[in-house]
């Protein structure tokens, strides 16, 4: 999380909060929102993909509370396509991102079958395998498979 970020929170937020609602009001708002966010949103077909680490408002004892999420949209022309509006959604819900990767994603649930693969031009190769232990826990049943090939 950038100390801009942080400063911006610090500093504007008690300005911004009213009524009986406090900081640590907020950051219990902040965590739910953080837990309600679905782990894996991905479409059918062929298309790419990022791999999105959600920050939940730093705790007082430095802790800072994240979760891993996978999104890809058949929609999308590049992988920032899909980065800016999922991190522009989450933003308003008070969450930070960071885009950790990308590639592509075979979606067949006809078969139940997802292959990843391939990379991000511009954010660098996602961890596959770690995107397949998450898009397993949206589709247990499915064969799942990782490969470098490909873009």
């Amino acid at each position: 999380m950038s100390p801009i970020c942080r400063l911006g929170v610090n500093h504007i937020l008690p300005k911004v909060l009213a009524g009986n609602v406090g900081r640590r009001t907020f950051a219990r708002m902040v965590d739910a929102k953080l837990e309600a966010v679905p782990v894996v949103e991905i479409d059918e077909g062929i298309f790419k993909y990022v791999l999105i680490k959600v920050y939940g408002k730093e705790k007082t004892d430095g802790s800072e509370p994240s979760k891993l999420i996978v999104r890809g949209f058949n929609r999308a022309q590049w992988h920032s396509d899909i980065y800016d509006e999922v991190s522009s959604a989450l933003m308003g819900l008070g969450l930070e991102t960071e885009c950790l990767g990308g590639g592509r994603i075979e979606n067949r649930p006809d078969l139940k079958q997802i292959k990843v693969y391939g990379y991000s031009q511009g954010y660098g190769k996602a961890d596959h395998m770690e995107s397949r232990r998450l898009l397993l826990t949206k589709y247990p049943n499915h064969n799942i498979t990782c490969s470098d090939e490909g873009y």
